[in-house]
């Protein structure tokens, strides 16, 4: 006999079934992280991002309405705080904030800054695919 709870457990465990995982990784930046996505041949997006910056709040929003789509299930974003992380942004020659940097496997393919039209953006992080 099914009680209520078991048929309410039933449903949701099935219904979770259909949902898709998260397609996009992110994570903060590291060096390891960025090289074992490179070694992996892994899509990178670096969100070289700000607490303070309004334009990337905007990014953000952009990058999150990736996670759910399933084009994008093998990008990596690694997000690195430009105010933080110091050698990093030197490294990646990141000006400013608000720099997104697309990699394919080791080739960087796309760069820009302060863009947040999601079509651009999309089609930005799409030439790592």
């Amino acid at each position: 006999m099914l009680t209520r709870r078991s048929l309410i457990l039933a449903v949701a465990a099935a219904s979770a079934a259909v949902i898709p995982a998260q397609a996009v990784e992110k994570a903060f930046y590291t060096q390891k992280a960025f090289e074992a996505a490179q070694r992996a041949g892994k899509p990178i997006l670096v969100d070289v991002w700000a607490s303070w910056c309004p334009t990337c709040k905007a990014q953000q929003a952009v990058i999150d309405s990736f996670v759910s789509n399933p084009k994008f299930r093998d990008l990596v974003v690694l997000s690195m705080d430009f105010d933080v992380q110091k050698d990093a942004v030197k490294f990646f020659r990141a000006r400013q904030q608000s720099t997104l940097i697309v990699f394919k496997g080791t080739s960087e393919v796309a760069r820009s800054v302060g863009d947040t039209n999601a079509a651009s953006i999309e089609a930005m992080v799409a030439k790592a695919l």
